[in-house]
């Protein structure tokens, strides 16, 4: 068995043993216990969290790559395997034998974390038969993550309104559960943002988010999107420990840290929606509650894949700040949130794509050096962002255009097939 066959539990068993560590050194870093470490090495345990393998990562001093056991070299160009997912979306035939649901579970967590790392080439072999499979199932949930993560890479792929298609099935498959159509709404304004067409995005987050936030109680409060900020910290802060109740005009019910993540990743989405607008003084409004509802989340498993936290939220300052046209904030800004812990633990294609979106701040303000050093860095973190993405592509174009192109940009350039 090479080591590429070997389940992850034995890599980081193997990295720790290189590393002169006992399991219990191991525990200890890791501020967990010698039981846990014990179970992921024999495979009892499943490592399904990107936080947790790149926490794993970070202490065996590896990259998360090594311990999944994929290779970190990512060819140019889109990677060829779209067509196929079309077609998946465009059959309506159910499999007539029903996949099993703990495996169905399994191979939907491997897509999250290929693209959570984008592995992008790997996600589009994967995605035509996992989409296929989940439409056999008797699970919304599985089949509405299905679909959410096909949108997520087809936007990446700059394939926008088949993102969309992709998103809208989400919505559909979600039916009345108001947490699931909160998450699908997320793909969908990602999808219509994508498009240019932010208007539509705010139409569709702003009422998934109130659906899920809590409506102020008291007369003359305002809804999510309007100036009721203070309102919404002080019902979080009234629920506070962890779990809070109250909210959509169900009094008394329980409301999960999660759930709370999936309203502020509504938020977040929506004050970059009301930014494409032109609409700043909204997106500052909605940027200000994702802060509040961040401020009062106290640590949770990211069991809805959003990423959201404090973090997210300050990234999200820096492209408002950009699209009002204020560069030299949004650059402030980016200098210091890149140097907090908090940055380093986000997901591989979050920081990438993050980067890609700041090295367009720094063509705003004709630094081209600046734009170079966040290619370079994006493509340090995230090869695929660069390398398979539209986007990146036209921007490395313009840096490279400089004479003489700024350090590290002609290699990229002529990575992804340009030349001068």
């Amino acid at each position: 068995m090479t080591s590429d066959d070997l389940p992850i539990g034995r890599r980081v068993a193997r990295w720790r043993v290189r590393r002169s560590m006992t399991q219990q050194m191991l525990a200890d870093r890791l501020r967990r216990s010698k039981s846990w470490v014990d179970k992921v090495e024999r495979g009892v345990r499943a490592l399904d969290r990107y936080s947790v393998i790149q926490e794993l990562a970070h202490v065996l001093r590896v990259d998360p790559e090594v311990l999944l056991g994929q290779p970190r070299s990512t060819p140019a160009g889109t990677p060829d395997g779209v067509d196929d997912i079309r077609a998946a979306l465009a059959r309506y035939d159910i499999p007539q034998a029903p996949p099993q649901a703990d495996e169905l579970r399994r191979q939907v967590g491997h897509a999250w974390l290929s693209y959570q790392h984008a592995h992008y080439g790997q996600l589009v072999r994967l995605l035509p038969g996992l989409l296929d499979t989940a439409r056999g199932a008797e699970s919304p949930e599985l089949l509405v993550q299905a679909y959410r993560i096909t949108a997520s890479l087809l936007v990446k792929l700059g394939d926008a309104d088949l993102g969309w298609l992709a998103a809208d099935r989400a919505m559909a498959a979600a039916g009345d559960d108001p947490l699931l159509a909160a998450r699908a709404a997320i793909s969908v304004g990602q999808a219509l943002r994508a498009q240019n067409r932010d208007h539509l995005a705010l139409a569709a987050l702003l009422p998934a988010a109130n659906r899920l936030l809590p409506r102020p109680p008291h007369p003359g409060d305002h809804e999510v999107g309007g100036s009721g900020g203070d309102q919404t910290a002080r019902q979080i802060h009234d629920h506070g420990g962890g779990v809070w109740r109250g909210g959509v005009g169900v009094p008394g019910r329980q409301r999960a840290p999660g759930e709370w993540a999936v309203g502020g990743t509504l938020l977040v989405q929506a004050a970059l929606a009301a930014a494409g607008c032109g609409e700043h003084h909204r997106a500052d409004e909605l940027i200000d509650q994702a802060a509040e509802v961040a401020a009062n989340l106290r640590g949770y498993d990211d069991t809805h894949r959003t990423s959201f936290g404090s973090i997210v939220v300050e990234l999200a300052r820096v492209l408002v700040a950009a699209s009002r046209g204020d560069a030299g904030e949004a650059l402030r800004r980016h200098s210091t949130v890149v140097r907090r812990e908090a940055w380093r633990r986000l997901p591989a294609e979050y920081r990438g794509a993050y980067l890609v979106d700041v090295a367009r701040v720094y063509l705003q303000v004709g630094d081209l050096r600046g734009a170079a050093r966040a290619l370079v860095d994006a493509d340090s973190v995230a090869p695929a962002e660069v390398r398979c993405r539209p986007l990146a592509r036209t921007l490395i174009a313009d840096v490279a255009r400089a004479q003489p192109a700024p350090a590290g940009v002609t290699r990229l350039a002529t990575l992804v097939g340009l030349t001068r």
